[in-house]
């Protein structure tokens, strides 16, 4: 069995209102295999702490002199990868989204190495939009569910997070996910298309290896590929596409409020037409 090996760095997470801090562990299991682990109890939320303390590890690795390689992603909390956003402090944080939780999406959408995201319990909202965002997914086969419920919850996907799983999810999947709220577990999410396989840090170890992942990053083009790859979402991702997105969404709002009080003004004699 695989151990997360020698320990190369740790970023704290500072204490942010409820949040008791944490860490971003970065050790190496494998040469040229960057294990970043996350450990923000109780549930790994993405907070402005959280999410800075991952942009500098990223940073860290690299421009700190490490061999280009694999990150893998995954959570020192056995129960969650991530339960994703603390609303209030994303609500109440001016620029959250656009300078803090959208730059951490397009760092691992556009990072110049392949990265992974192991997850060893759930996934939810953000914290598997996250997910998304890296080049592969790893989920343990035993505990643990991925998925999007903000309907549940009533909070509508911004373009910038529904972007992603309509690049990488089969139709099907994307329409479970997002109108259903459905949740999939690990063998659920391997043939929904969600994740590559189940498994835990072995298992990505083996998909590093069966696909010699260690070696692609040395042409020095591989953020750029992705880049063009995944074009909507990175120009979703920008604060000029997060301002352009903001417009649209207040004009659909007017658009939608107006036609509700349209339809109220005409119910009445709809209701006499079929003599309700």
């Amino acid at each position: 069995m695989a151990t997360p090996g020698k320990t190369l760095f740790a970023i704290p997470i500072p204490p942010l209102n409820q949040h008791p801090g944490g860490t971003v562990t970065v050790t190496l299991p494998a040469p040229a295999v960057y294990l970043l682990t996350i450990t923000s109890p109780p549930d790994n939320r993405l907070t402005t702490a959280s999410c800075t303390a991952i942009l500098d590890a990223l940073d860290l690795i690299e421009f700190g002199g490490y061999t280009p390689g694999v990150v893998i992603t995954t959570s020192g909390l056995p129960k969650f990868f991530s339960n994703g956003l603390d609303l209030e402090h994303a609500l109440g944080t001016e620029g959250f989204l656009p300078g803090v939780l959208y730059r951490l999406f397009n760092r691992y959408l556009t990072y110049p190495m392949p990265t992974i995201a192991l997850l060893p319990g759930h996934a939810f909202a953000g914290g598997l939009m996250l997910a998304m965002h890296n080049d592969y997914r790893v989920m343990n086969p035993a505990k643990g569910f991925a998925c999007v419920n903000e309907l549940e919850f009533g909070v509508p996907l911004k373009a910038a997070m529904s972007s992603i799983f309509r690049l990488k999810l089969p139709p099907a999947t994307y329409r479970d996910l997002v109108l259903e709220a459905k949740r999939f577990s690990g063998e659920e999410g391997v043939k929904a298309g969600l994740v590559d396989r189940t498994g835990g840090l072995d298992q990505a170890l083996e998909l590093i290896k069966e696909r010699k992942l260690t070696n692609k990053a040395k042409t020095g083009i591989y953020g750029l590929l992705k880049a063009e790859m995944y074009r909507e979402s990175v120009g979703f991702l920008t604060q000029a596409g997060y301002d352009k997105e903001e417009e649209k969404d207040r004009l659909m709002i007017e658009g939608e409020d107006k036609r509700k009080e349209e339809a109220e003004g005409k119910l009445g004699s709809i209701k006499e037409k079929a003599k309700l």
